[in-house]
């Protein structure tokens, strides 16, 4: 098995977490950067945007959805959240997209169809990597509720749209073992 594979094996949602990390915030910073420049975008234009809120302001973020929605998530469910160390807003900047369209002229549509596979990318590498530091995380899409909320919290441009929020803390209990599935039913080679 190669490197990658065992960091993908590992990369699980995990949902028990706490404030205890044993990362700092300097090197899950760093990594995040380093992993955001490294993960590829079409034709370069790098529209990937993420934000990282710690502690109080993570905490802050999650009050902030939980009165967004105004009762319909449950106090629970914010809470599991919110007992997390951080979180991931990951976005795409629209500003840049339609710019590299009229540069290059090509459909909008397929810059954002682009986009939307590079920011996957980004997540999933985000994700893999905080696994790696020997965090746990999930990923959440509360969006498009939430996006003026968070804007106007963090003071992002309009043009930016979020794509998800990913909560990442310390592990507090093990994910469910994942159930083998026969790939060839996925993959087919000829």
């Amino acid at each position: 098995m190669t490197n990658i594979e065992k960091s993908l094996q590992n990369r699980r949602t995990i949902y028990s977490l706490d404030k205890n990390i044993k990362s700092n915030e300097a090197e899950i910073t760093k990594t995040i950067k380093n992993i955001t420049e490294l993960t590829p975008d079409a034709y370069g234009i790098r529209s990937q945007r993420v934000v990282v809120v710690f502690k109080d302001d993570h905490d802050k973020l999650w009050d902030k959805i939980g009165e967004v929605f105004n009762g319909k998530v449950a106090e629970e469910k914010i809470n599991m959240f919110k007992s997390g160390y951080g979180t991931v807003l990951y976005f795409s900047d629209e500003e840049t997209l339609k710019k590299a369209s009229e540069d290059t002229g090509a459909d909008v549509e397929k810059f954002e169809h682009w986009a939307a596979q590079s920011i996957g990318m980004l997540e999933l590498n985000i994700w893999t990597a905080l696994e790696e530091l020997g965090l746990g995380a999930n990923i959440q899409h509360y969006n498009p509720v939430i996006d003026d909320a968070v804007k106007e919290m963090f003071d992002i441009p309009k043009s930016w749209k979020l794509d998800a929020q990913m909560v990442f803390g310390n592990k507090t209990a093990d994910p469910d073992p994942k159930e083998k599935e026969n790939i060839n039913n996925r993959v087919i080679v000829k």
